[in-house]
């Protein structure tokens, strides 16, 4: 068996609507369902770049105390998160070396 979740630590963090900060998440491997259902959404047909939001909102497993993760969360996220996040996203599904083992 190999590991399908991977702990991460946001750079900014999420701040939530009563002034919470949330750093720390997990983030599972993607299936390839999670790459098809947001293109029958219509936010990603009208802007392609939305499905990002999509598919982190659906492997993000949890983020600091919230009960939820919503593509309202991640559309809440600093910059450097979300960039961040999708560069996670990349290393963990195999799309891009991994920084943390030399790239094996």
């Amino acid at each position: 068996m190999f590991p399908t979740e991977f702990a991460f630590h946001l750079p900014k963090g999420y701040l939530d609507g009563e002034g919470r900060l949330h750093q720390d998440g997990v983030m599972r491997l993607a299936r390839a369902l999670d790459e098809i259902v947001p293109l029958r959404d219509p936010r990603v047909k009208a802007n392609p770049a939305y499905a990002t939001v999509i598919i982190l909102s659906r492997v993000i497993v949890h983020l600091g105390e919230l009960p939820e993760i919503n593509p309202a969360v991640i559309e809440g996220l600093f910059a450097a998160d979300l960039d961040y996040l999708q560069k996670f996203y990349r290393q963990i599904n195999g799309l891009t070396p991994l920084e943390v083992d030399g790239g094996r």
